[in-house]
């Protein structure tokens, strides 16, 4: 390897990394707060929310890779020619190309390595990430009494404090009603003060609660009349409740396993598929359906006669005798309710498999898609550095920003219309690439032409010959006139 590749080589390794992880920790903060509300009070231990993070920030990895390259390269090739380093590149002879050479390979690796981590690692971490959230989001908050608030978050309990202390364990005016053993034996408890308390292993919150009453109505079936209402004094009485609705558990992961962001493109390819055969087993059920049902349906082009004999009926209706068409009309009448309902079950089987065939196509298009960008994003980014010639992380991530917030938009414009088959999948998935790819060319050109794009003299002096020429006009006609 020359020096000159190492030098561009070791210029952009550094910003690279730095901007792929910060690319990273925005994504990461984004996911953070679109379920902060189901992760909010839910008393989740710390490895667990690490665990949920990791994965998550592992299924990020190839929408953050793309934006990094594209930064990294503006900042590459700016800082080159702000430090007039790109200048003393191409006066020695060596033209654009040849020093883009380097990265744009690497680019190359960096697509490929974002692509077998798409296929291999991704799969894993959203399966993961995936189960773990959904086991969040369906776990209960953790317990948390408020005072002057019916609590009912236990089964078969309904607590309400009328205040609680500092301490958050000293309660006054407890009152608890106790549904547990069915509507024919309700309790009712009423205490002037109490203590809760967790058990060592949180399993179980402990009530001691002092000066109350304990009332209890000992029903009896109805009609008996047997109804007994039992009240219990108590100086002090202890109650446990039982808080494993509380606890977090997990649910086996098999059950997301079949979702296609969970699958890599060879399991992609066996679903689709398995999903078509699925799709030509709903024509042929329809077929069958009909074929059976109306028999008549399979001679509909077929003639008995060589020559029927007139009728003097006008329509099918006024064959059929008078005193059959009551009966006739409403046999036709259920027929056609029973193939609606059968047959739109069918359609609708149908029109949801189709659905699914689009998703798993829109996946495998998305793990190549994603790679390649990073390839279409480093050309826009490399001949954009070396035509504004500016360094440092302003500038450049200001222009790096504007092109990937148009690459997203594309993408998820592509993405949507494929899901919706508005659009080919294909194309859609490929939408934002295909977008890209012409200005990519047309920078590369420009930088290669040492173009003044982006000099504000230029424009200037260009809006200065514009006018002049108008005025030359503008005196020539007058003139003339």
């Amino acid at each position: 390897m020359k020096k000159l590749d190492k030098l561009i080589i070791k210029t952009f390794i550094g910003p690279f990394i730095a901007t792929f992880f910060v690319t990273l920790f925005v994504l990461i903060m984004q996911f953070v707060w679109k379920y902060i509300d189901d992760l909010v009070g839910k008393g989740l231990d710390t490895p667990v929310i690490v665990e949920l993070l990791a994965y998550t920030s592992a299924g990020l990895v190839p929408l953050a890779m793309p934006l990094a390259v594209l930064l990294s390269s503006i900042m590459t090739f700016g800082n080159l020619g702000e430090s007039f380093e790109l200048v003393a590149i191409k006066s020695s002879g060596i033209s654009l190309l040849r020093f883009i050479r380097p990265l744009f390979i690497l680019s190359c690796i960096i697509a490929l390595g974002a692509f077998l981590f798409s296929n291999y690692i991704i799969p894993i971490a959203n399966l993961r990430a995936k189960s773990l959230l959904y086991d969040i989001t369906q776990s209960k908050p953790a317990f948390n009494i408020k005072q002057g608030v019916f609590y009912t978050d236990i089964p078969g309990y309904v607590i309400k404090v009328a205040r609680k202390e500092p301490d958050n364990k000293t309660i006054h005016q407890v009152m608890i009603y106790d549904r547990t053993a069915g509507t024919r034996n309700e309790r009712l408890i009423l205490a002037e003060k109490g203590l809760m308390e967790l058990s060592q292993d949180k399993r179980y919150l402990n009530f001691t609660l002092e000066n109350g009453w304990r009332f209890e109505d000992k029903g009896e079936p109805r009609g008996t009349g047997n109804n007994e209402l039992v009240r219990v004094g108590f100086k002090k009485y202890k109650m446990p409740f039982d808080l494993a609705s509380f606890a977090f558990d997990r649910l086996p992961m098999d059950l997301f396993a079949s979702n296609q962001q969970m699958l890599n493109i060879r399991q992609l390819d066996e679903g689709i598929d398995s999903l078509y055969r699925v799709d030509s087993t709903f024509g042929r059920t329809a077929s069958a359906y009909v074929s059976t049902r109306y028999p008549f349906y399979k001679w509909k082009d077929t003639g008995w006669m060589a020559q029927a004999p007139p009728l003097k009926a006008t329509s099918f209706y006024d064959i059929i005798p008078a005193k059959s068409r009551r009966y006739v009309l409403d046999r036709v009448e259920s027929n056609i309710r029973d193939a609606e309902s059968s047959l739109s079950t069918t359609a609708k089987d149908f029109s949801d498999n189709f659905k699914r065939i689009l998703l798993f196509k829109v996946e495998w298009q998305r793990k190549f898609s994603l790679a390649l960008a990073c390839v279409v994003l480093f050309l826009i980014g490399a001949p954009l550095g070396s035509i504004i010639r500016k360094g440092g992380l302003g500038t450049p991530l200001v222009f790096a920003v504007i092109f990937f917030v148009i690459f997203n938009i594309f993408f998820m414009l592509g993405e949507k219309m494929a899901r919706n088959d508005v659009m080919a999948t294909w194309s859609g998935m490929w939408l934002a690439n295909l977008v890209l790819l012409p200005i990519a060319i047309f920078l590369v050109v420009k930088a290669m032409n040492d173009s003044n794009l982006f000099n504000q003299e230029f424009y200037y002096r260009s809006y200065k010959r514009i006018k002049q020429y108008i005025q030359r006009k503008r005196n020539k006609h007058e003139i003339s006139a």
